[in-house]
């Protein structure tokens, strides 16, 4: 089953701010920048940003016509290296990023972290519709369906932009034929660091399309660890106080290796921990090669 999505939600109208505020304050549109040339990369161009806060913005880019990905893989994507003084350009700046949107829909969506002096994100969080960026041109990643075991029940467990991957996970139809429940748990320090909870909340349930299996198959958990919020502490310590199950609507206490599946993205302290807590379980590990009960992202734990 493949359908594409019509939410109309403050994603899109947020596009829409961020077009308009893209002018002048005289009304005119900015200066047109020099386009970018890449003989390695694909150069898209980004068709709207929002900024959720000072740590968080999202962003989305046109999808080239023979770009292939499986929902949870990643891509690198980038910008052109600043000039010299000598006037010769510096090398491309990319990074990994988890593509957030699923892998059926027309546009590439991104969700990234602001980092003042990063060497890209510095740049890229500037970045305004009508822009171009580059992205590498084969996605790659483990964070998919063919890296998991069958079972019953998947778990997606992120913190800060590490829902990244969830967001194109938990928007496929596929993860709703594979799985009876799928539990989306995204950890942030604030509530305003939650970002796409109202279209986890609102959005997804109430779509005409993709309502029912949301309302029936999918459990949103956001928890906060730094302020009063009705879910608070760490995803470790939900885990281990058996509370991310009871929020599931689950019965057990802890996970189930015969029925349980797990995907991990975020800070590496609860990368590393998680996976602890699951191979003391006897949970192995899955790769696209060999596939197993849980699975992470190497490329960004290292």
């Amino acid at each position: 089953m493949r359908f594409r999505i019509g939410l109309m939600n403050d994603m899109s109208m947020g596009a829409l701010n961020d077009v308009a505020s893209a002018q002048n304050t005289d009304g005119h549109a900015p200066e047109a920048k020099a386009p970018i040339v890449s003989a390695t990369h694909n150069v898209e161009t980004v068709l709207w940003v929002k900024h959720w806060t000072d740590q968080y913005f999202s962003f989305g880019i046109t999808r080239p016509a023979s770009f292939r990905f499986r929902s949870g893989e990643f891509v690198m994507i980038g910008l052109p290296g600043e000039a010299k003084e000598d006037g010769t350009q510096g090398k491309p700046i990319l990074r990994a990023y988890s593509i957030a949107s699923p892998s059926y829909a027309e546009e590439l969506e991104f969700f990234s972290i602001k980092v003042a002096d990063g060497p890209l994100t510095s740049r890229l969080q500037k970045i305004q519709p009508g822009d171009q960026i580059l992205m590498a041109k084969k996605p790659v990643g483990t964070l998919v369906l063919d890296a998991l075991l069958p079972g019953k029940r998947l778990f997606l467990l992120g913190t800060g932009t590490g829902l990244a991957p969830w967001l194109s996970v938990a928007r496929d139809p596929d993860v709703y034929d594979a799985f009876e429940k799928v539990i989306v748990a995204h950890c942030v320090r604030e509530v305003r660091d939650l970002a796409y909870r109202e279209m986890f909340e609102h959005d997804l349930p109430n779509d005409e399309l993709f309502g029912e299996l949301a309302r029936e198959q999918l459990a949103y958990l956001p928890t906060v660890t730094r302020e009063p919020f009705t879910r608070q502490g760490r995803i470790t310590d939900l885990i281990e106080s058996g509370r991310l199950f009871a929020d599931a609507g689950l019965s057990q206490i802890k996970f189930d290796p015969a029925e349980d599946r797990i995907m991990l993205c975020g800070s590496m302290a609860m990368i590393k921990d998680v996976a602890h807590m699951l191979e003391a379980q006897g949970m192995k590990e899955g790769s696209n090669s060999e596939p197993g009960d849980f699975v992470l992202e190497r490329a960004f734990v290292g």
